[in-house]
């Protein structure tokens, strides 16, 4: 993914010409400057340099770029995967979403324009950051996602058997049903299926089970992370929010400090009414589903909001009595994703505030 570089004020030394000693670095200027932009598209190697005067120009990267990071202590880096390696050199690097780059460029889409429009959106006064990822939050990030990925072959692989088996007239309602008497099914196989529909139906069961394992030894992995980092130990004390939740909204959100209030972080996930207002009419719609789509689903879903709903309002505490009073006025589905939306402002003040979760104090309060 494309960044660009934001450098203060300063003065090369070197000879303006020959620029001795700086080994054709491509951070290394004659004279002095105020603003140096770099918009650098990192898979095809090439800059936009906007200077003073708003010129631009594209540049291909010299070698000692590819071959070391910048040293000039006071750059703002905007980046991904590079992102890293400046950042161990003392950089402030922070990431730009490819929304917020795309107004900025211009006619066609090539890569010098890509560069451009980069260099042109990091420095915009209101343009929106997000802090790097460390690698213990990327591995965990990377966890998830290949779990997710099992899951999913999971389920196309039990949606196949199932079809296969009511084809020939045997009907299995659900996963667990088929999983309970799928051994008992194959140890007694009906006459009527042949040797080579039987050895298939063995054959995916196999899979089945070895997809199991993999799920299994993933989950084991996650819920001794959860034990073992505090953060997610305390998410792990709000109802609605297991292992897998606390595990993901560490990986994906650290400790909060990139959101300012607790309502961003529902607003980022996609759990708040998009807004159609015009003429000074203000109108609200169904959720926006941004965001992390992941995050979104284990906040609403099993074992988010919907699992705990009817626990939670049948208590007697702040949080169980506006359930109730939700309960009076909307549907059902509209309470549960008004519980997912406080569920993530709760876990936004309990990152930031290093504190437990606490039923008798007022949601409100907490967040």
């Amino acid at each position: 993914r494309p960044f660009s570089i934001l450098s203060k004020q300063g003065i090369c030394q070197h000879d303006e010409l020959s620029h001795d000693g700086c080994d054709g670095d491509l951070w290394c200027f004659s004279g002095g400057f105020e603003l140096i932009v770099f918009g650098l598209e990192v898979w095809v190697e090439t800059a936009c340099d906007e200077g003073r005067h708003g010129a631009c120009r594209t540049m291909a990267l010299p070698p000692a770029m590819k071959a070391r990071p910048v040293h000039r202590p006071d750059c703002r880096l905007i980046g991904a995967r590079v992102g890293r390696l400046f950042a161990a050199k003392g950089h402030d690097v922070r990431l730009m979403s490819p929304e917020c780059v795309r107004p900025y460029v211009r006619a066609q889409k090539n890569d010098d324009n890509d560069a451009v429009g980069i260099a042109e959106a990091a420095t915009r006064p209101s343009m929106r950051f997000v802090e790097l990822k460390s690698q213990d939050r990327l591995d965990l990030q990377t966890l998830h996602r290949a779990r997710s990925r099992l899951v999913a072959a999971r389920k196309t692989l039990v949606n196949q058997l199932r079809a296969i088996l009511l084809e020939r007239g045997y009907t299995f309602d659900r996963r667990e049903v088929l999983e309970r008497e799928i051994d008992p099914f194959l140890a007694e196989p009906p006459a009527d299926l042949s040797v080579r529909i039987l050895r298939l139906i063995a054959d995916m069961r196999a899979e089945w089970q070895s997809l199991n394992e993999r799920i299994d030894a993933l989950n084991d992995d996650l819920k001794e992370h959860a034990r073992a980092d505090e953060a997610a130990n305390r998410l792990t004390s709000i109802p609605g929010i297991g292992v897998l939740g606390a595990t993901a909204l560490v990986a994906a959100v650290g400790d909060g400090e990139a959101f300012h209030r607790a309502r961003d972080v529902p607003a980022w996930l996609g759990l708040v009414p998009k807004q159609m207002t015009t003429g000074g009419k203000p109108r609200l719609l169904c959720i926006t589903k941004r965001g992390n789509i992941y995050l979104r689903m284990l906040l609403i879903h099993d074992p988010g909001a919907r699992a705990a709903l009817p626990s939670l309002s049948n208590q007697a505490t702040p949080l169980g009595e506006w359930l109730r009073g939700l309960f009076a006025r909307a549907h059902r589905n509209v309470v549960v994703v008004a519980l997912a939306a406080k569920l993530a402002r709760i876990a936004w003040a309990t990152l930031r505030r290093g504190v437990r979760f606490q039923p008798q104090l007022d949601a409100a309060a907490m967040t």
